[in-house]
């Protein structure tokens, strides 16, 4: 008996799986076959978004005597609402109540006849099943359903609140184009569309997630990519599926191969014109909705160390900027490790006079140098979040004035000596030199492995801890595609052609991604 009620349950609740309607597809899960009587559909989709207040439902009569019916239902604010009242609504309600004798509407021929010009619309498909009915309806299309057919209509109708193109934000150029993606997938793809204009481009649709069903688009251009690439990229995006995705982080943190390693191994941009260029170079760029920052698979260190604007000015100049973030990225994580390795295991390494000057600086201070430079850190750290979390006006305020205050009031009150503050700005200075953030966000945190090494075992630990870190790049992959390369090259050209030097354009014949 309790079985029976429990079955009779679990029928009532989601009149799925007990129901004669249910079939399998070819995955072996069950879905919902659309019923032939409009009102039992009208029914379950009551059911389906009971308490749904922003989901529109209207039945509504056709045909000259008003005897046959269609079911409308749409999520407001998430359609077009001028698609739905003039191409939809108007011709269903007006004219086709209209049209002369010989086009009567009835049960038999309604959905032939809106499909063949009831509807003034060219993107139109049909639905055999409620369970895409509905996933069409939450992703902002519109519905429809007839009495007595087992089909429905589904008419694309997607109109999402979305901020327009603007400029990138973390990949800011002096320099080229001032466009940003957006949150829009549609929108983003329309950009990439608009600098790759061939046939070749190609888009490939998915979706991730059971409850957010996020669009996801992958897009790159058919005989440039590695067909073996291709299908690695996709095959790791269908294990995802069945997780809930937001944002392209969590597609980013799913997809890496080594989930362990601070280095980041999949490229992020908000810039069209780069993932244009990463596609022609064999990449492929993952697009997902609601996140205006596009996934380069696979990626390179060398990637990171470049910039759009690199391509947009002389190469002479731009060979120049890029040895200096090279220099810098190698501070950015060293240099406090550096410091402390010096000045407390060989002083002797500092010429004579500079070192009576650390020394007579640091007299006045209670607290030994690793703590003073962790603490200096730290602080370095908390002003920086702080600046990211405030209004942009006053976050870049609150960065400058409040690190020369505070630097300024702990020398002078003897709890910092002024080199070690030296030594925490231009360590900040040489990270903000990256233009890169994932990157960055890794040698912040290396930082301190760096600092550990050293407080413990002076130049050695420092020499150590460079070796540990080059051996570990060394042994990361992107989807197959060894991290350091071209660097472990034997090619002179496609060691420097594009990575601390950058070519002139017309001498830059291969790319990065396709050496093997």
């Amino acid at each position: 008996c309790n079985f029976s009620f429990l079955c009779y349950f679990w029928k009532i609740k989601y009149n799925c799986i007990f129901s004669p309607l249910s079939v399998k597809n070819d995955k072996g899960d069950f879905f919902m076959e659309i019923f032939n009587n409009i009102n039992k559909n009208i029914e379950y989709l009551e059911n389906i978004f009971e308490d749904c207040g922003d989901v529109v439902k209207r039945k509504i009569p056709i045909g000259q005597n008003k005897e046959s019916s269609i079911y409308v239902i749409y999520i407001d604010d998430m359609v077009n609402r001028e698609t739905i009242e003039s191409t939809v609504l108007e011709n269903l309600m007006i004219n086709i109540r209209i049209a002369p004798p010989d086009r009567d509407i009835t049960n038999e021929n309604a959905m032939e006849i809106l499909t063949d010009g009831g509807i003034t619309t060219a993107d139109l498909k049909e639905c055999e099943n409620m369970e895409d009915a509905v996933d069409e309806v939450l992703v902002g299309n519109t519905a429809v359903f007839f009495d007595n057919s087992c089909r429905a209509i589904i008419i694309s109708s997607k109109g999402f609140p979305k901020r327009s193109v603007d400029k990138p934000d973390t990949e800011a150029v002096v320099q080229g184009p001032q466009e940003a993606f957006t949150e829009s997938v549609r929108t983003n793809t329309v950009l990439v569309r608009r600098r790759i204009k061939t046939p070749l481009l190609k888009c490939k649709s998915l979706k991730l997630g059971k409850k957010t069903k996020t669009d996801i688009a992958l897009m790159y251009i058919e005989g440039t990519v590695k067909n073996s690439l291709l299908n690695s990229i996709t095959k790791k995006l269908n294990k995802i599926k069945s997780l809930d995705v937001l944002d392209s982080g969590y597609v980013e943190q799913m997809i890496e191969e080594n989930k362990y390693s601070p280095f980041p191994q999949v490229q992020m941009t908000e810039r069209p014109d780069k993932t244009a260029s990463a596609l022609l170079e064999g990449r492929v760029a993952v697009i997902v909705d609601t996140s205006p920052f596009v996934l380069l698979l696979p990626t390179i260190l060398a990637s990171f160390y470049q910039s759009s604007e690199d391509y947009y000015e002389r190469w002479e100049i731009m060979s120049f900027i890029r040895i200096i973030r090279y220099i810098c990225g190698f501070f950015a994580f060293s240099l406090p490790a550096l410091y402390i390795a010096i000045t407390l295991f060989h002083p002797s390494m500092i010429p004579t006079d500079l070192a009576l000057k650390i020394s007579g600086s640091r007299a006045p201070v209670p607290i030994n140098t690793v703590f003073e430079v962790v603490l200096l850190e730290l602080i370095f750290e908390a002003l920086r979040e702080a600046g990211i979390r405030l209004p942009q006006a006053i976050g870049s305020t609150l960065g400058i004035v409040g690190g020369i205050i505070i630097g300024q009031a702990a020398v002078e009150a003897g709890l910092i000596s002024p080199m070690v503050v030296i030594i925490v700005s231009l360590t900040g200075i040489c990270s903000f030199a990256i233009p890169n953030i994932s990157l960055v966000s890794a040698f912040r945190l290396l930082k301190y492995f760096m600092i550990l090494l050293s407080s413990i075992f002076g130049m050695l630990g420092f020499a150590v801890g460079v070796f540990m870190v080059l051996t570990h790049l060394c042994s990361l992959k992107s989807f197959g595609k060894a991290y350091v390369s071209p660097f472990n090259s034997q090619s002179f050209k496609s060691v420097f052609q594009d990575t601390v030097f950058r070519f002139p354009l017309d001498k830059m014949k291969e790319s990065s991604y396709k050496e093997e």
